[in-house]
């Protein structure tokens, strides 16, 4: 699975990561800027009164995640009847 992965700086500092799952494969570095850059504009997201917590963009990248299964007994057959 493949996630792109923004991370933001808080008005107090601390880094936070914002996560997507269903997003484009093909984004420009320029669009995803300009898109970080709105959302850190539009200050709607916060934690508590005081904290702004994607106030400035500072890195994207997207992550590929690959899963190796050791077992999955969801796909056994039902016994026959």
């Amino acid at each position: 699975m493949r996630t792109l992965n923004l991370t933001f700086k808080g008005n107090l500092g601390k880094k936070h990561l914002l996560k997507l799952s269903y997003a484009s494969e093909n984004l420009s570095a320029d669009a995803v800027r300009q898109a970080m850059e709105q959302i850190a504009n539009a200050h709607a997201f916060s934690k508590g009164d005081e904290e702004d917590i994607y106030a400035k963009p500072i890195a994207a990248k997207y992550v590929d995640t690959v899963s190796t299964v050791l077992f999955n007994d969801e796909k056994k057959e039902a016994p026959a009847a």
